[in-house]
């Protein structure tokens, strides 16, 4: 299930693409499915790689970075050179377990806050990899939470909008210089 697309795992002084942040409208944009899985898309794939390495993160949809279309990479082992990050064009959940379970979810558009998230334990995800196969993928625990994670950001939702914790959700975004104008609380 790994890609096949691999970039060294460093951190860049410049990485090629812009993360934006949490008020920023490009991020409540609704990204548009990819039609055709082709080089360009594959090129999209290693810049957005490249600046999740370059950010200390472990996932990263396209809107985060300006572009609606529905592409995520994956990365839980960020400091482990064999494993390879994974690429899900079109993602689409299946299914999701029963059983929900709380867990810590930062972001790269929102730096420095770091909140607990309900979200199902397990899911189960179709998609299209980096050459256009459509694929298939079982997740749990925080390979799940972070597929969760990102496809939310296809939808232009933020994973402070699915914080229950009102009052520690003030206090983080305000800490770190956000507003909570710019939640849109789905609870």
């Amino acid at each position: 299930m790994a890609a096949t697309i691999q970039v060294e795992k460093k951190k860049l002084k410049n990485p090629p693409l812009q993360i934006h942040h949490l008020g920023d409208r490009v991020l409540r944009q609704s990204a548009k499915r990819v039609s055709k899985v082709d080089e360009e898309i594959r090129q999209l794939v290693r810049e957005m790689l490249r600046t999740m390495y370059s950010s200390d993160g472990i996932g990263l949809a396209a809107p985060q970075v300006a572009v609606q279309k529905q592409v995520i990479v994956v990365d839980c082992e960020p400091d482990n050179a064999a494993n390879t990050p994974m690429v899900l064009i079109n993602p689409k959940i299946i299914r999701s377990s029963q059983k929900l379970c709380t867990g810590q979810e930062g972001c790269l558009s929102i730096p420095g806050v770091y909140l607990d998230v309900v979200r199902p334990a397990a899911i189960e995800v179709s998609f299209k990899d980096e050459n256009g196969r459509p694929q298939k993928l079982m997740a749990s625990d925080l390979l799940a939470r972070v597929i969760q994670h990102e496809m939310d950001h296809l939808s232009g939702v933020m994973f402070v909008d699915r914080v229950e914790n009102a009052l520690a959700l003030t206090n983080e975004l305000q800490k770190n210089g956000f507003s909570t104008k710019d939640v849109k609380s789905l609870l």
